[in-house]
Protein backbone atom coordinates (compact mmCIF):
# COMPACT_ATOMS: atom_id res chain seq x y z
CA UNK A 1 0.00 0.00 0.00
CA UNK A 2 1.61 3.63 -0.93
CA UNK A 3 1.78 6.30 1.64
CA UNK A 4 0.38 9.05 -0.85
CA UNK A 5 -2.90 8.71 -2.74
CA UNK A 6 -3.17 8.69 -6.05
CA UNK A 7 -6.24 9.75 -8.12
CA UNK A 8 -6.51 7.17 -10.78
CA UNK A 9 -7.58 5.21 -7.53
CA UNK A 10 -10.56 7.37 -6.85
CA UNK A 11 -14.13 6.21 -7.79
CA UNK A 12 -16.56 8.55 -9.69
CA UNK A 13 -18.37 8.94 -6.17
CA UNK A 14 -15.45 10.46 -4.47
CA UNK A 15 -14.45 12.77 -7.55
CA UNK A 16 -17.71 13.78 -7.85
CA UNK A 17 -17.35 15.78 -4.45
CA UNK A 18 -15.13 18.16 -5.66
CA UNK A 19 -15.28 20.75 -8.79
CA UNK A 20 -14.21 20.46 -12.07
CA UNK A 21 -12.09 23.76 -12.94
CA UNK A 22 -12.83 22.84 -16.87
CA UNK A 23 -16.29 23.61 -16.25
CA UNK A 24 -16.99 27.38 -17.14
CA UNK A 25 -21.13 26.58 -16.72
CA UNK A 26 -22.89 29.30 -14.83
CA UNK A 27 -24.11 26.55 -12.70
CA UNK A 28 -21.37 24.93 -11.91
CA UNK A 29 -20.30 24.34 -7.86
CA UNK A 30 -17.22 27.03 -7.41
CA UNK A 31 -16.33 29.39 -10.29
CA UNK A 32 -13.14 30.24 -10.89
CA UNK A 33 -11.60 33.86 -9.98
CA UNK A 34 -11.51 36.49 -12.71
CA UNK A 35 -8.13 37.30 -12.22
CA UNK A 36 -7.18 34.15 -12.98
CA UNK A 37 -4.21 34.70 -15.42
CA UNK A 38 -4.54 32.14 -18.51
CA UNK A 39 -1.52 30.47 -18.60
CA UNK A 40 -2.27 29.69 -14.96
CA UNK A 41 -3.83 25.92 -14.41
CA UNK A 42 -5.99 25.19 -11.38
CA UNK A 43 -6.94 21.64 -10.37
CA UNK A 44 -8.20 20.03 -6.73
CA UNK A 45 -7.56 16.72 -6.32
CA UNK A 46 -8.50 14.94 -2.98
CA UNK A 47 -4.83 14.27 -2.21
CA UNK A 48 -3.89 17.80 -1.80
CA UNK A 49 -7.04 17.90 0.80
CA UNK A 50 -5.64 18.93 4.16
CA UNK A 51 -6.73 15.93 7.10
CA UNK A 52 -9.59 18.04 8.93
CA UNK A 53 -11.37 18.35 4.76
CA UNK A 54 -10.58 14.84 3.79
CA UNK A 55 -12.33 13.64 7.16
CA UNK A 56 -15.20 15.57 6.48
CA UNK A 57 -15.27 13.85 2.67
CA UNK A 58 -14.66 10.37 3.93
CA UNK A 59 -17.14 10.68 6.58
CA UNK A 60 -20.06 10.64 4.68
CA UNK A 61 -19.03 7.69 2.97
CA UNK A 62 -21.52 4.82 2.59
CA UNK A 63 -20.61 1.81 5.49
CA UNK A 64 -20.03 -0.70 2.56
CA UNK A 65 -17.77 1.04 0.82
CA UNK A 66 -15.24 2.15 3.82
CA UNK A 67 -13.36 -1.33 3.69
CA UNK A 68 -12.18 -0.51 -0.10
CA UNK A 69 -11.30 3.14 1.25
CA UNK A 70 -9.29 2.16 3.73
CA UNK A 71 -6.76 -0.05 0.79
CA UNK A 72 -6.79 3.69 -1.31
CA UNK A 73 -3.07 4.56 0.42
CA UNK A 74 -1.56 4.77 4.51
CA UNK A 75 -2.80 8.07 4.87
CA UNK A 76 -6.63 6.85 4.00
CA UNK A 77 -6.04 3.98 6.28
CA UNK A 78 -4.71 6.05 9.62
CA UNK A 79 -6.97 8.20 8.88
CA UNK A 80 -10.29 6.04 8.72
CA UNK A 81 -9.28 4.19 12.03
CA UNK A 82 -8.65 7.52 13.83
CA UNK A 83 -11.23 8.66 16.94
CA UNK A 84 -11.96 11.94 14.82
CA UNK A 85 -13.25 9.59 11.97
CA UNK A 86 -15.64 8.06 14.26
CA UNK A 87 -17.08 10.90 16.10
CA UNK A 88 -17.70 12.36 13.26
CA UNK A 89 -19.62 9.38 11.77
CA UNK A 90 -21.64 10.04 14.87
CA UNK A 91 -22.37 13.02 14.88
CA UNK A 92 -23.90 12.58 11.06
CA UNK A 93 -26.00 9.65 12.46
CA UNK A 94 -24.09 7.36 9.57
CA UNK A 95 -22.68 4.61 12.65
CA UNK A 96 -23.69 1.37 12.37
CA UNK A 97 -24.45 -0.95 15.52
CA UNK A 98 -23.30 -4.71 15.26
CA UNK A 99 -23.24 -7.38 17.76
CA UNK A 100 -19.75 -9.88 17.20
CA UNK A 101 -19.76 -13.22 18.91
CA UNK A 102 -16.49 -14.90 18.85
CA UNK A 103 -16.05 -18.34 18.58
CA UNK A 104 -13.13 -21.16 18.07
CA UNK A 105 -13.55 -24.47 17.10
CA UNK A 106 -11.13 -27.56 16.22
CA UNK A 107 -11.03 -26.61 12.48
CA UNK A 108 -10.72 -22.82 12.48
CA UNK A 109 -12.58 -19.06 14.16
CA UNK A 110 -15.94 -18.23 13.88
CA UNK A 111 -17.24 -14.75 13.79
CA UNK A 112 -20.92 -13.79 13.94
CA UNK A 113 -22.28 -10.56 13.40
CA UNK A 114 -25.64 -9.53 14.65
CA UNK A 115 -26.89 -5.92 12.82
CA UNK A 116 -29.94 -4.18 14.02
CA UNK A 117 -32.48 -2.26 11.98
CA UNK A 118 -34.89 -0.11 12.81
CA UNK A 119 -37.51 -1.86 9.82
CA UNK A 120 -36.40 -4.98 9.94
CA UNK A 121 -35.60 -8.61 11.92
CA UNK A 122 -31.94 -8.45 12.88
CA UNK A 123 -30.32 -11.69 11.27
CA UNK A 124 -26.49 -13.52 12.58
CA UNK A 125 -24.02 -13.65 9.56
CA UNK A 126 -21.41 -15.80 10.23
CA UNK A 127 -17.66 -15.79 8.94
CA UNK A 128 -15.24 -18.48 9.43
CA UNK A 129 -11.56 -18.23 9.48
CA UNK A 130 -8.40 -21.09 9.08
CA UNK A 131 -5.37 -19.92 11.32
CA UNK A 132 -2.42 -18.81 9.76
CA UNK A 133 1.46 -18.24 10.64
CA UNK A 134 0.77 -15.32 12.92
CA UNK A 135 -1.87 -16.97 14.96
CA UNK A 136 -2.19 -20.62 15.74
CA UNK A 137 -5.49 -22.76 16.27
CA UNK A 138 -4.06 -23.93 19.51
CA UNK A 139 -3.94 -19.73 20.81
CA UNK A 140 -7.87 -19.79 19.44
CA UNK A 141 -8.91 -22.22 21.73
CA UNK A 142 -6.33 -20.59 24.97
CA UNK A 143 -7.76 -17.17 23.97
CA UNK A 144 -11.56 -17.82 23.92
CA UNK A 145 -12.01 -19.99 26.83
CA UNK A 146 -11.85 -17.33 29.21
CA UNK A 147 -10.92 -14.03 26.91
CA UNK A 148 -12.65 -10.67 26.87
CA UNK A 149 -13.63 -8.84 23.64
CA UNK A 150 -12.80 -4.67 23.73
CA UNK A 151 -13.39 -2.88 20.20
CA UNK A 152 -11.83 0.03 19.09
CA UNK A 153 -13.63 1.67 15.64
CA UNK A 154 -13.79 -1.27 13.07
CA UNK A 155 -11.39 -3.56 15.17
CA UNK A 156 -12.27 -6.53 17.99
CA UNK A 157 -9.14 -7.16 20.71
CA UNK A 158 -9.74 -10.60 21.61
CA UNK A 159 -7.89 -10.57 24.49
CA UNK A 160 -6.86 -13.86 26.46
CA UNK A 161 -4.82 -14.95 29.90
CA UNK A 162 -1.24 -14.41 28.08
CA UNK A 163 -2.12 -13.76 24.51
CA UNK A 164 -4.27 -11.06 22.33
CA UNK A 165 -5.36 -11.01 18.42
CA UNK A 166 -6.71 -8.48 16.74
CA UNK A 167 -9.81 -9.22 14.32
CA UNK A 168 -10.40 -6.68 11.85
CA UNK A 169 -14.31 -6.60 10.77
CA UNK A 170 -13.44 -4.74 7.25
CA UNK A 171 -10.66 -6.93 5.84
CA UNK A 172 -11.62 -9.86 8.17
CA UNK A 173 -8.07 -10.50 9.26
CA UNK A 174 -6.52 -12.04 12.61
CA UNK A 175 -3.21 -10.55 13.44
CA UNK A 176 -1.00 -11.11 16.49
CA UNK A 177 -0.97 -8.30 18.94
CA UNK A 178 1.15 -7.91 22.45
CA UNK A 179 -0.24 -9.51 25.43
CA UNK A 180 -1.07 -8.10 28.99
CA UNK A 181 1.40 -7.38 31.25
CA UNK A 182 0.56 -9.76 34.01
CA UNK A 183 -1.75 -12.92 33.17
CA UNK A 184 -5.06 -12.60 34.18
CA UNK A 185 -8.34 -14.59 33.99
CA UNK A 186 -12.04 -13.94 34.03
CA UNK A 187 -11.03 -10.13 34.69
CA UNK A 188 -12.79 -6.54 33.34
CA UNK A 189 -12.28 -4.64 29.99
CA UNK A 190 -13.60 -1.41 28.81
CA UNK A 191 -12.45 1.22 26.13
CA UNK A 192 -12.16 4.69 26.90
CA UNK A 193 -10.94 7.45 24.73
CA UNK A 194 -9.64 4.95 21.89
CA UNK A 195 -7.77 2.86 24.91
CA UNK A 196 -8.03 -0.25 26.31
CA UNK A 197 -8.24 -0.86 30.27
CA UNK A 198 -7.76 -3.90 32.18
CA UNK A 199 -8.20 -4.57 35.67
CA UNK A 200 -8.98 -7.61 38.07
CA UNK A 201 -8.69 -11.61 37.65
CA UNK A 202 -4.71 -11.21 38.72
CA UNK A 203 -4.05 -13.45 41.80
CA UNK A 204 -0.54 -11.57 42.11
CA UNK A 205 -1.15 -7.66 41.39
CA UNK A 206 -3.66 -5.08 41.69
CA UNK A 207 -2.63 -3.73 38.58
CA UNK A 208 -4.25 -1.63 36.23
CA UNK A 209 -3.22 -1.79 32.40
CA UNK A 210 -3.89 0.38 29.71
CA UNK A 211 -3.12 -0.66 25.73
CA UNK A 212 -2.66 1.96 23.54
CA UNK A 213 -3.69 -0.03 19.87
CA UNK A 214 -1.44 2.82 17.75
CA UNK A 215 1.91 1.55 19.05
CA UNK A 216 0.43 -1.95 20.40
CA UNK A 217 1.95 -1.68 23.73
CA UNK A 218 0.29 -1.88 27.22
CA UNK A 219 1.22 -0.22 30.42
CA UNK A 220 0.55 -0.37 34.29
CA UNK A 221 -1.45 3.24 34.70
CA UNK A 222 -2.77 2.32 38.45
CA UNK A 223 -4.07 0.01 41.52
CA UNK A 224 -7.14 -1.02 42.35
CA UNK A 225 -8.36 -0.55 45.39
CA UNK A 226 -9.46 -4.67 45.71
CA UNK A 227 -8.32 -7.92 43.81
CA UNK A 228 -11.15 -9.18 41.84
CA UNK A 229 -11.81 -12.52 39.73
CA UNK A 230 -14.35 -13.07 37.84
CA UNK A 231 -15.47 -9.31 36.93
CA UNK A 232 -16.89 -7.12 34.45
CA UNK A 233 -15.92 -4.09 32.83
CA UNK A 234 -17.69 -0.89 31.70
CA UNK A 235 -17.35 2.34 30.82
CA UNK A 236 -18.77 5.31 30.98
CA UNK A 237 -18.59 9.43 30.52
CA UNK A 238 -14.69 8.54 31.38
CA UNK A 239 -14.80 6.04 33.82
CA UNK A 240 -13.78 2.17 34.03
CA UNK A 241 -15.93 0.29 36.07
CA UNK A 242 -14.74 -3.18 37.62
CA UNK A 243 -18.12 -4.64 38.20
CA UNK A 244 -18.72 -7.75 40.89
CA UNK A 245 -16.91 -11.04 41.15
CA UNK A 246 -14.92 -12.69 44.05
CA UNK A 247 -11.81 -11.60 46.31
CA UNK A 248 -8.50 -13.03 45.55
CA UNK A 249 -6.31 -13.42 48.34
CA UNK A 250 -7.00 -13.60 52.46
CA UNK A 251 -6.85 -10.91 54.70
CA UNK A 252 -3.85 -10.54 56.93
CA UNK A 253 -5.92 -10.62 59.96
CA UNK A 254 -7.32 -13.77 58.67
CA UNK A 255 -10.91 -12.77 59.68
CA UNK A 256 -13.75 -15.47 60.54
CA UNK A 257 -16.07 -17.38 57.75
CA UNK A 258 -18.68 -15.37 58.70
CA UNK A 259 -16.50 -12.19 57.95
CA UNK A 260 -15.47 -13.60 54.69
CA UNK A 261 -18.66 -14.45 53.62
CA UNK A 262 -19.71 -10.93 54.34
CA UNK A 263 -16.48 -9.63 52.61
CA UNK A 264 -17.10 -11.77 49.20
CA UNK A 265 -20.81 -10.71 49.36
CA UNK A 266 -19.60 -6.64 48.97
CA UNK A 267 -17.33 -7.92 46.09
CA UNK A 268 -20.18 -9.97 44.17
CA UNK A 269 -22.38 -6.87 44.44
CA UNK A 270 -20.23 -4.10 44.01
CA UNK A 271 -17.72 -2.00 41.84
CA UNK A 272 -15.14 -0.16 41.51
CA UNK A 273 -14.81 3.59 39.88
CA UNK A 274 -11.56 4.64 38.23
CA UNK A 275 -11.36 7.90 36.54
CA UNK A 276 -9.47 7.60 33.43
CA UNK A 277 -8.47 11.35 33.16
CA UNK A 278 -7.48 12.06 36.90
CA UNK A 279 -6.00 9.11 37.56
CA UNK A 280 -7.97 8.76 40.93
CA UNK A 281 -10.75 5.97 42.12
CA UNK A 282 -13.86 7.50 42.86
CA UNK A 283 -15.79 6.27 45.56
CA UNK A 284 -17.23 2.75 45.05
CA UNK A 285 -20.59 1.73 44.57
CA UNK A 286 -22.57 -1.45 45.23
CA UNK A 287 -26.25 -2.85 43.86
CA UNK A 288 -28.98 -2.34 46.96
CA UNK A 289 -29.90 -5.61 46.60
CA UNK A 290 -26.91 -7.11 46.67
CA UNK A 291 -26.58 -10.55 44.76
CA UNK A 292 -23.54 -12.11 42.48
CA UNK A 293 -22.88 -10.38 39.43
CA UNK A 294 -23.30 -12.50 36.84
CA UNK A 295 -23.19 -9.86 33.32
CA UNK A 296 -22.39 -6.11 33.14
CA UNK A 297 -22.36 -3.50 30.15
CA UNK A 298 -22.79 0.21 29.68
CA UNK A 299 -25.82 1.63 27.24
CA UNK A 300 -26.22 5.46 26.24
CA UNK A 301 -24.85 6.84 29.61
CA UNK A 302 -25.78 3.98 32.12
CA UNK A 303 -24.41 0.80 33.50
CA UNK A 304 -26.74 -2.15 33.38
CA UNK A 305 -26.11 -5.45 35.84
CA UNK A 306 -27.84 -8.69 36.07
CA UNK A 307 -27.41 -10.37 39.38
CA UNK A 308 -28.27 -13.17 40.71
CA UNK A 309 -29.77 -14.16 43.83
CA UNK A 310 -29.64 -17.80 43.92
CA UNK A 311 -33.42 -18.06 43.16
CA UNK A 312 -34.28 -15.65 40.48
CA UNK A 313 -32.42 -12.48 38.47
CA UNK A 314 -32.70 -9.12 38.85
CA UNK A 315 -31.80 -5.93 36.08
CA UNK A 316 -30.40 -2.91 37.49
CA UNK A 317 -29.46 0.45 35.77
CA UNK A 318 -26.79 2.67 37.35
CA UNK A 319 -26.50 6.47 36.29
CA UNK A 320 -22.89 6.90 35.03
CA UNK A 321 -23.77 10.01 33.32
CA UNK A 322 -21.22 12.45 34.99
CA UNK A 323 -21.52 16.04 33.12
CA UNK A 324 -23.39 18.22 34.88
CA UNK A 325 -25.93 20.27 33.70
CA UNK A 326 -26.99 23.99 34.44
CA UNK A 327 -29.88 25.28 36.76
CA UNK A 328 -31.35 27.79 34.53
CA UNK A 329 -34.04 29.07 37.54
CA UNK A 330 -31.04 29.65 40.49
CA UNK A 331 -28.18 30.09 37.59
CA UNK A 332 -26.20 27.15 39.81
CA UNK A 333 -24.74 23.85 38.28
CA UNK A 334 -26.45 20.42 39.07
CA UNK A 335 -25.45 17.11 39.30
CA UNK A 336 -27.86 15.13 36.47
CA UNK A 337 -28.43 11.98 38.85
CA UNK A 338 -24.95 10.25 38.97
CA UNK A 339 -24.57 7.42 41.22
CA UNK A 340 -28.81 6.67 41.39
CA UNK A 341 -29.42 2.74 41.22
CA UNK A 342 -33.21 1.92 39.25
CA UNK A 343 -34.30 -1.72 39.22
CA UNK A 344 -35.40 -2.65 35.75
CA UNK A 345 -37.58 -5.23 34.59
CA UNK A 346 -35.87 -9.17 34.98
CA UNK A 347 -35.24 -10.27 31.55
CA UNK A 348 -37.67 -13.63 30.32
CA UNK A 349 -35.38 -16.13 31.33
CA UNK A 350 -36.39 -19.99 31.51
CA UNK A 351 -36.73 -20.85 35.25
CA UNK A 352 -33.99 -23.36 35.43
CA UNK A 353 -31.77 -20.72 34.23
CA UNK A 354 -32.27 -19.19 37.50
CA UNK A 355 -31.38 -22.25 40.04
CA UNK A 356 -28.29 -22.94 38.04
CA UNK A 357 -24.93 -20.73 38.36
CA UNK A 358 -23.27 -22.73 35.58
CA UNK A 359 -25.01 -20.79 33.11
CA UNK A 360 -23.12 -17.90 31.71
CA UNK A 361 -23.95 -14.51 30.09
CA UNK A 362 -22.91 -11.73 28.04
CA UNK A 363 -24.51 -8.64 27.99
CA UNK A 364 -23.29 -5.88 25.52
CA UNK A 365 -24.90 -2.47 25.02
CA UNK A 366 -26.29 -1.49 21.37
CA UNK A 367 -27.05 1.85 21.40
CA UNK A 368 -29.90 2.60 24.30
CA UNK A 369 -30.61 -1.37 23.32
CA UNK A 370 -29.15 -3.81 25.73
CA UNK A 371 -28.10 -7.44 24.11
CA UNK A 372 -28.05 -10.58 27.06
CA UNK A 373 -27.32 -14.11 25.53
CA UNK A 374 -27.21 -16.66 27.19
CA UNK A 375 -23.41 -18.31 26.16
CA UNK A 376 -24.05 -21.69 24.17
CA UNK A 377 -21.74 -24.44 25.12
CA UNK A 378 -22.13 -24.18 28.84
CA UNK A 379 -25.42 -25.39 28.65
CA UNK A 380 -24.10 -29.27 27.00
CA UNK A 381 -21.92 -29.39 30.48
CA UNK A 382 -24.99 -28.69 32.38
CA UNK A 383 -27.09 -30.73 30.39
CA UNK A 384 -24.28 -33.93 30.73
CA UNK A 385 -24.15 -33.60 34.85
CA UNK A 386 -27.80 -32.98 35.56
CA UNK A 387 -29.37 -35.37 32.56
CA UNK A 388 -31.91 -32.95 32.21
CA UNK A 389 -33.42 -33.47 28.36
CA UNK A 390 -32.45 -30.62 25.93
CA UNK A 391 -36.10 -29.25 26.25
CA UNK A 392 -35.23 -28.18 29.55
CA UNK A 393 -32.87 -25.01 28.47
CA UNK A 394 -32.54 -23.06 25.02
CA UNK A 395 -28.86 -22.83 23.81
CA UNK A 396 -28.00 -19.29 22.03
CA UNK A 397 -30.78 -17.34 23.81
CA UNK A 398 -31.11 -13.76 22.74
CA UNK A 399 -32.82 -11.15 24.36
CA UNK A 400 -33.13 -7.09 23.90
CA UNK A 401 -34.19 -4.60 26.15
CA UNK A 402 -35.31 -1.45 25.09
CA UNK A 403 -34.33 1.39 27.49
CA UNK A 404 -37.28 3.74 25.98
CA UNK A 405 -40.10 1.35 26.64
CA UNK A 406 -38.42 -0.63 29.37
CA UNK A 407 -39.45 -3.99 27.27
CA UNK A 408 -37.83 -7.40 26.45
CA UNK A 409 -38.12 -9.11 23.09
CA UNK A 410 -36.57 -11.94 21.65
CA UNK A 411 -33.86 -11.62 19.09
CA UNK A 412 -32.53 -14.14 16.62
CA UNK A 413 -30.49 -16.88 18.54
CA UNK A 414 -26.87 -17.37 18.48
CA UNK A 415 -26.15 -20.30 14.81
CA UNK A 416 -25.63 -23.39 16.11
CA UNK A 417 -21.54 -22.93 15.53
CA UNK A 418 -21.24 -20.64 17.64
CA UNK A 419 -20.61 -22.31 21.06
CA UNK A 420 -18.56 -20.98 24.26
CA UNK A 421 -18.30 -17.10 22.66
CA UNK A 422 -17.58 -14.00 23.95
CA UNK A 423 -19.35 -11.00 22.73
CA UNK A 424 -18.90 -7.17 22.15
CA UNK A 425 -20.21 -4.28 19.98
CA UNK A 426 -18.82 -2.74 17.03
CA UNK A 427 -19.57 0.86 15.64
CA UNK A 428 -18.93 1.12 12.01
Amino acid sequence: MSESCNSRHFSWLMKSCFPNPNNTSPNSFIRLPLNVPDHCSVSTTVSSLPDDLLLECLSRVPPSSLPALSLVCLRWARLLQSSYFFDLRRRLGRLENFVFAVSATDSGLYAASLRFHDDADALWKVAFFLPNDAVSLGSFHGLLSHARLSAVGHRIFIIGRDSMVRYDTWSRTVVARSAMIFPRKKFATAVVSGKIYAAGGGPRTSAVEEYDPDSDAWRVVAHAPRRRYGCFGAAVDGVFYVIGGLKIGASVDEPSRAAANAEAHVYASSMDLYNVEARTWMRSRAIPGGGCVVAACAAAGYVYVLASHAVELSFWRFDARRRSTSNSNKGSIVNSGFGEWCRLKSPPLPAQVRFDSTVRFSCVGVGVKVVLIQVKGCIDDLLRRSGRGLRDLREGLVLLYDSASGDWNRGADLPEVIQRTACVCVEC
